[in-house]
Parts: C-alpha cells; sequence; structure tokens
C-alpha cells in the first residue's frame, strides 16, 4: 500500500530473519530480557521484560505513528516523550482473561500460579490502554469490552496467511484437529477429543501439534483410530488441513479469532465448532456447531461421507474474502492513522 515499515522487535531464541528485509524499510533487533526477579515486579512479565532504552531512542529519531503488537508492547504507551505522537496498539484479547483461562487448564502448579499471578497484573496494568490513540481489537467482543472501558476501539479482524478460499474437491479419510499442545488449552482440547469424542466412532482422527503431553500420548494409545503426528511443518499441517474431511476444533475459551479456525474456513472441507470457538467473530453460519460430545458423533456421522456443497463454498467465499481479507483491512487501518493525523496536529497547535 506504498507505507515504510520500520519493525522493531524483540529477540529470544528466533534468529534474526533476511526475509523481514524485503518488507522493511529497516529492521531493529533488541534482547528480550528473561531474568526471573522480573517476575516480582508489578508490571507483567511479558511486558516488562520488553524493554529497551535504545528501542525508545529509536522511536524519537521520527514523527511517524507507531504500532504496538499486543499489550506486550506497551511498556513506552504512557511515556512523555510520546505524549504527542499517534499510538496504536493491537490487542490479540483481554490479556488478563486469556491468562485466567490458561491457569484452569494448567497441570503444572508452578506455571499455573505464574499465569494466576500474570493476569492479576495484566488487569491492572491494562489502564494503560487509556494513552493509547487507537486501540485495534481482534474480535467484535473485544471491541465492545476495550471501547467501554478506554473508548478508541475498532475491530480489525485478525491478520493471517491466507488469501482466497481454495477446498479440495471429493471427500477425504481423516478428521483433523490442529494446535501446539504445549499449550494447557490446546492439550485439553486434544484430550476432550480423544476420551469424550472419538472414543467410540470408527472414524479416523489425526491431531498434530508440538510437544503432546505424556496424558494425551497415552490417552491416543488406547484407540486405533487416532494418531498423534508431533513437530511437523506448517506445510505439512496445511496439507492435513486441507485433505481431512472434516476439521474439528473445540475450545474452552472464547478469545481472540483463533487463526487455525480461519485456515481451516480457507482451505479445508467441513468445519465442526464449538459456541466459544466462534462466539461474536462472524463466522459462526460457515460452521457445523455442536457442544456436546454426543452432538459431536452426530455432526460427525452426517458429514463424514457428504461432499461440502457449493452453496456453502460460496457463502465462505463471501464472508471471508470481504469481513476477513487482508487487503481490506490493511485499508481500514491506514484510514484509520489517516484519520488520526489532523487531529494530532490540532492538539500539537493548542500546545
Amino acid at each position: 500500500m506504498g507505507i515504510k515499515i520500520h519493525l522493531h522487535c524483540f529477540e529470544y531464541g528466533r534468529n534474526q530473519q533476511e526475509e523481514l528485509n524485503k518488507y522493511c524499510e529497516s529492521v531493529h533487533y533488541y534482547h528480550r530480557k528473561t531474568n526471573k526477579s522480573l517476575l516480582f515486579n508489578g508490571i507483567p512479565y511479558i511486558t516488562l521484560s520488553r524493554t529497551s532504552e535504545d528501542l525508545l531512542e529509536n522511536l524519537l529519531k521520527d514523527e511517524y505513528p507507531i504500532l504496538m503488537e499486543g499489550l506486550h508492547s506497551t511498556y513506552y504507551l504512557d511515556h512523555p516523550a510520546l505524549r504527542n505522537r499517534i499510538k496504536i496498539v493491537r490487542t490479540h484479547n483481554v490479556e488478563h482473561h486469556y491468562y485466567l483461562s490458561l491457569a484452569k487448564v494448567e497441570r503444572n502448579i508452578f506455571k499455573r500460579y505464574y499465569f494466576y499471578n500474570e493476569a492479576n497484573k495484566l488487569q491492572k496494568y491494562e489502564t494503560i490502554l487509556s494513552q493509547a490513540s487507537l486501540i485495534a481489537t481482534i474480535s467484535e467482543n473485544d471491541m465492545e469490552y476495550f471501547d467501554a472501558k478506554y473508548q478508541h476501539a475498532v475491530c480489525i479482524p485478525a491478520f493471517h496467511p491466507n488469501d482466497k478460499v481454495e477446498i479440495n474437491n471429493g471427500l477425504g479419510k481423516f478428521a483433523f484437529y490442529h494446535g501446539n499442545l504445549a499449550v494447557g488449552e490446546n492439550n485439553e482440547a486434544a484430550l476432550y477429543l480423544v476420551n469424550s469424542v472419538f472414543n467410540d466412532l470408527d472414524i479416523p482422527l489425526i491431531i498434530a501439534g508440538s510437544k503432546p503431553s505424556t496424558e494425551l500420548m497415552d490417552a491416543v494409545e488406547r484407540h486405533s483410530n487416532i494418531k498423534i503426528m508431533a513437530g511437523i511443518t506448517t506445510e505439512e499441517i496445511y496439507e492435513l488441513l486441507s485433505n481431512a474431511q472434516v476439521n474439528i476444533l473445540p475450545t474452552f475459551q472464547s478469545t481472540g479469532i483463533k487463526l487455525k479456525l480461519l485456515a481451516a474456513l480457507f482451505h479445508g472441507r467441513h468445519c465442526i465448532v464449538n459456541t466459544p470457538m466462534v462466539d461474536k467473530t462472524g463466522l459462526a453460519k460457515l460452521c457445523i456447531i455442536a457442544d456436546e460430545p454426543s452432538d459431536m458423533k452426530l455432526k460427525l456421522k452426517e458429514i463424514f461421507y457428504k461432499e461440502l456443497d457449493s452453496d456453502d463454498i460460496n457463502q465462505r467465499i463471501e464472508i471471508l474474502e470481504s469481513k476477513f481479507s487482508n487487503k481490506l483491512n490493511a485499508k481500514k487501518l491506514n484510514r484509520m492513522i489517516q484519520d488520526l493525523l489532523p487531529n494530532l496536529l490540532a492538539e500539537e497547535h493548542q500546545h
């Protein structure tokens, strides 16, 4: 869109990426602090660990609008030196709600304590968002929450790697669930499918994701129709997602929009979810909704030998390629930045 990007990002575990230079005018890397002593500060660890005097110094070298990705990167949002800058915060979800939900499903007592503690800090820290020129939320649900508390909230749905709806013809031969299995929420969803949904079905289920728990591995061992594919590439996951007869994606926390749901709708055949997965996302009419194991079993049997019809595909194209179009949502964000510029000039004139 002709907008030059100066990217500032924190390094921890991933190497610097040459690929980013294709898209950015400049890329600046900063070391993320991982000192355990930060856990005892009143500021959330996810934010305090992403601070750098060099970052602030670099931001002060120009007057460009600043887009802060997640509450994680907002440490300097209320800094006096940035008072007259356009500052847009892209929220991923209501972070303290998300951390509470992580705590509820976490089996490790130390991690559980960390999540509860961080949730408490995040709830208090969140008021820093009152300093944002604009809050760009990922879902309507989040927009309602943030707009009621801090105003200036708009919904710009998740940016994602999918440009157009492309669905394989014919029938698939298995159901598919994927996610980072090291995350408690995904582990819980996978166990739910193994123990309560596919436990007495003939339909094959493939679960893909990194670091499956011992509990999940043991549960899968007891069922000949279920298998885990751990540590596979993103390309392999997309191939499985496209070839499956049904992508089945339950969740037990309705936070933001799950990118795996968008991937399944852009490239997969049938999609079975429960209500929390699609609540106020605008995607409910594109999915088959089942909230109990017995309902999921019933829906699976109904669609496992049924092709996705052209009306369903056309409806996906209509909704996904408009409301969830990367290009249209980028234009929307650009428009909002342009609208903020006159307000900023007026404020500077008053000072």
